[in-house]
């Protein structure tokens, strides 16, 4: 048979007797694990969530072994950037509404005076 496929007598019996170690292929369950875990959410976990996943699952492991494992794989978590709260753009050139009421507050009868700040309603043109 060896002869058939040409593979050494040697070659074979070191595939048939497996020298790989427990802790080797229990590396590689776990590595199976972490690229599963790592595309079932986008891309977008790290190693504490996926150490979390792993807890659940029934492995005991380190959120640190998981990042380094997941080093080696080249996984890294996509993170969108942090939202950044825009203030109102005073460098522009649109028309500027005429202030008629010029600080003065102080009205005869109710409803004469209107004040209000519309900046902050999204619309298309910004």
């Amino acid at each position: 048979m060896c002869t058939l496929l040409h593979v050494s007598r040697s070659g074979y019996y070191k595939w048939r007797m497996d020298l790989t170690s427990k802790q080797q292929r229990r590396r590689t369950e776990i590595m199976k694990r972490i690229r599963f875990h790592f595309y079932d959410h986008q891309k977008r976990c790290g190693s504490p969530k996926i150490t979390y996943a792993l807890h659940l699952e029934g492995y005991k492991i380190s959120s640190r072994t998981v990042s380094i494992y997941m080093r080696q794989m080249n996984l890294r978590s996509v993170h969108s950037p942090r939202y950044r709260v825009q203030t109102t753009d005073s460098n522009h050139h649109h028309p500027i509404a005429p202030n008629t009421l010029n600080q003065q507050f102080q009205t005869s009868k109710p409803n004469t005076a209107w004040v209000t700040d519309i900046t902050y309603i999204p619309c298309r043109g910004g």
